[in-house]
């Protein structure tokens, strides 16, 4: 290829087919009070800030729809946005006016006064999803592996309908903490509760992750996983059948491709399962390496399931479900991109933008929709920080590194050093971003803590109830 291919390349990303995420091409149309940026700064746009501060003060939200980056810490994002948009460039992440960050530690088991400083993703779900700060690999328990109530279980009880989407298995921790219970996240499905005794339905328990989400009855529930719903339950009603017989006895119409999802009613709850895993990464490129490559460019995965819906397709339905579900009454969705930390954890940049990119197009279509429909309220936060950073092209370093050409056409040098070359990267300890738009967002400013997300949406909910009995 030559270099003024390359470049060409490079500044647009990889030629997007039929439903992959695309870099540049369309834009999505702005909402109201986020002007769409054509490069460069904000700030100092005095209308901007007015228009957002008029939609923020409409009241209180109906609907909330609560989107989280998988270890989307600050470096992720300013590695997406540089290869994707260019260094002056801006996401449809960057768009929002409230904006702040939160703290994601954890606690040590049996003694929440002792902190962790790196979160899982299971401890930090379970803090937004609870309000209750616990101990790595815990899914919806405090410190001491007891029960708390969960978002969607609360949104239920009110008589909302509630989704939860990801690109991971349904059963990943982002959409298991809103609505089970287990001692360890490896609790997935009926044969992997060795670490879950207690919760085993053999041992009197609710089940594993997946028989627990069945039980809680979301109206939609959409990712990967399969293979969880294929196990069969060990005790009480369902014993001997599989979890996917529970889902259908509990009203579940199952979809597994694309087509099935757009074809898709609100007729009843919604399980879409879309691979026995995770979904495929939209794009492959060079990983981190200890001998440096020279800079590249990402490319479409061939390996791209065709039938494989997009997070934002899935973003839509399942908005388009719960507004008809709801029936007035309001909606709760939690929407995950999960490969940004299982691309981290294997020091793959590109598998990692292109989920950023796909998180970027689920937001646009979270944030025309509440446009359309009012009375929404977006959120936007991460679990934790991730293992990339940006160093100087000519640095020494002791981790692994990749060449990427990035939208300007200059080379970027992505550093992972969080653990030794050729083992697993893990987290760090940063606080991550949150932000916000609609009724109510200029609640989130400054800083804060995950448990405060779970406190604004109840809370939100208490002055909704409050000023309907007046």
């Amino acid at each position: 290829m030559s270099g003024d291919a390359t470049t060409q390349q490079a500044r647009g990303g990889p030629r997007p087919s039929a439903g992959t995420p695309r870099p540049s091409g369309r834009t999505p149309r702005p909402s109201p009070g986020i002007p769409l940026p054509r490069g460069g700064s904000a700030w100092g746009d005095s209308r901007r800030a007015e228009e957002a501060l008029a939609l923020a003060s409409t009241g209180r939200p109906r609907n909330v729809i609560l989107f989280v980056g998988d270890g989307l810490g600050e470096d992720e994002i300013t590695i997406a946005r540089n290869y994707l948009r260019g260094a002056d460039g801006r996401l449809v992440l960057d768009r929002f006016l409230f904006t702040g960050t939160v703290t994601n530690y954890s606690v040590v088991p049996g003694d929440p006064t002792r902190h962790n400083y790196v979160t899982d993703s299971a401890a930090a779900a379970t803090a937004w999803a609870t309000g209750v700060k616990t101990y790595n690999g815990a899914i919806g328990v405090d410190a001491h592996g007891a029960p708390v109530p969960t978002l969607v279980e609360l949104a239920g009880q009110r008589g909302m309908a509630t989704g939860l989407v990801t690109t991971e298995e349904v059963c990943d921790p982002t959409p298991a903490a809103m609505a089970a219970h287990v001692a360890d996240r490896s609790g997935r499905g009926p044969d992997t509760m060795e670490r879950c005794r207690a919760q085993a339905t053999e041992n009197g328990g609710p089940g594993s992750i997946v028989e627990q989400l069945v039980r809680t009855r979301p109206d939609v529930l959409l990712g990967g996983g399969e293979r969880y719903f294929r196990q069969t339950v060990r005790a009480g009603e369902f014993q001997g059948r599989t979890v996917l017989d529970q889902a259908a006895a509990a009203g579940y119409r199952l979809v597994t491709t694309a087509a099935g999802l757009a074809a898709a009613d609100a007729d009843g709850p919604l399980l879409g399962l879309f691979g026995d895993g995770a979904l495929a990464r939209a794009w492959v490129g060079p990983k981190a390496r200890t001998d440096r490559g020279p800079a590249a460019v990402c490319r479409v995965n061939p390996d791209l399931p065709a039938d494989q819906p997009t997070l934002a397709r899935m973003t839509a339905k399942a908005l388009d479900i719960l507004d008809e579900r709801a029936a007035g009454r309001g909606f709760l969705l939690q929407v995950e991109a999960g490969l940004i930390d299982t691309a981290s954890h294997d020091g793959d940049p590109c598998g990692m933008i292109s989920e950023v990119a796909a998180f970027d197009e689920a937001l646009a279509v979270g944030l025309q929709w509440a446009e359309e429909h009012g009375e929404t309220l977006v959120l936007v936060t991460a679990d934790h920080g991730h293992s990339a950073q940006i160093v100087p092209v000519d640095v020494e370093s002791p981790g692994a590194t990749t060449m990427l050409l990035a939208h300007d056409g200059e080379p970027m040098l992505i550093n992972y050093a969080t653990n030794l070359p050729g083992e697993i990267l893990v987290h760090t300890g940063a606080q991550v971003r949150v932000a916000a738009h609609g009724p109510s967002a200029a609640a989130v400013l400054g800083l804060g803590d995950q448990t405060d997300l779970f406190r604004l949406i109840t809370g939100l909910w208490e002055e909704k109830d409050a000023h309907a009995d007046v």
